[in-house]
C-alpha cells in the first residue's frame, strides 16, 4: 500500500471540521477515528484509538484507547491500551495512564501515573501521584478504585488494592495503604519534627 492510499484510508475515518494544524509530527493509524470539531496538534501518535468530538490533543501517545467528547490532552501524555476516558476529561502535562477507566469531568492535571485503577466522575488528582499496582510476583497487578469526587493530595502514593470512597480527601505527601471511607480525610504521613543542633 502506497503512502497515498494509507492516507486516503485514514480521512475517511476523520469526521469534518477536525483540525490538523500542522501534519508534521502527526501519525494516525487506519484503525484510528477522530469525532467533529477536535484538534489535533503536533507531536501526537494516535493507533488503534476512538477519539471523540471536541477533543484536543497536544502531544499525546495513545495505544488501543476511547477518549470522551471534550477532553483536552497534553502536552506530553501517555494512555497506554485499555484506557478509557469519560466526557470533559483532563489530562495534563506528563501524565501516564494504562488499562484504566476515568469518569467524566476528572482532572488529572500533572506529572502522574495511574495503572489498573477505576476513577470515577468529577476526580481531582493532584501532581504527583503514582499507584503502585505491580505486586512484585508472577506479573500480579492490583487495582485502585476512586470513587466519585474524591480529591488525591499532591505528591500521593497509592499501593493497590485501596479503595477511595465516594468525597474522600487524601492529605499531601501521603502513602494510602488501606481502604479510605467515603467523606473522610485521610493523612497518611510521618509527623515532623524539629531536632536542635549545633552550627559551628
Amino acid at each position: 500500500m502506497t503512502n497515498q492510499e494509507r492516507l486516503a484510508i485514514i480521512a475517511r475515518h476523520i469526521a469534518a471540521g477536525v483540525e490538523i494544524p500542522c501534519e508534521d509530527g502527526i501519525i494516525l493509524d487506519e484503525h484510528t477515528t477522530i469525532g467533529a470539531g477536535s484538534i489535533i496538534y503536533p507531536g501526537t501518535i494516535l493507533r488503534n484509538c476512538t477519539i471523540g468530538s471536541g477533543v484536543t490533543l497536544n502531544h499525546v501517545q495513545a495505544q488501543d484507547c476511547t477518549i470522551g467528547d471534550g477532553c483536552t490532552l497534553g502536552p506530553w501524555v501517555h494512555l497506554r491500551p485499555g484506557t478509557v476516558l469519560g466526557e470533559n476529561v483532563h489530562v495534563g502535562n506528563f501524565v501516564e495512564i494504562k488499562n484504566t477507566q476515568v469518569g467524566a469531568g476528572t482532572k488529572i492535571s500533572h506529572l502522574s501515573y495511574l495503572g489498573d485503577a477505576t476513577v470515577g466522575e468529577r476526580v481531582n488528582v493532584g501532581c504527583g501521584l503514582a499507584v503502585a499496582n505491580y505486586a512484585g510476583q508472577k506479573g500480579v497487578k492490583h487495582r485502585t478504585v476512586i470513587e466519585d469526587g474524591a480529591f488525591i493530595g499532591c505528591n500521593n502514593a497509592i499501593v493497590a488494592p485501596v479503595t477511595i470512597g465516594e468525597n474522600a480527601y487524601t492529605a499531601a505527601g501521603s502513602t494510602i495503604t488501606e481502604d479510605v471511607p467515603p467523606g473522610a480525610l485521610v493523612i497518611a504521613r510521618a509527623r515532623q519534627v524539629h531536632k536542635a543542633r549545633k552550627i559551628h
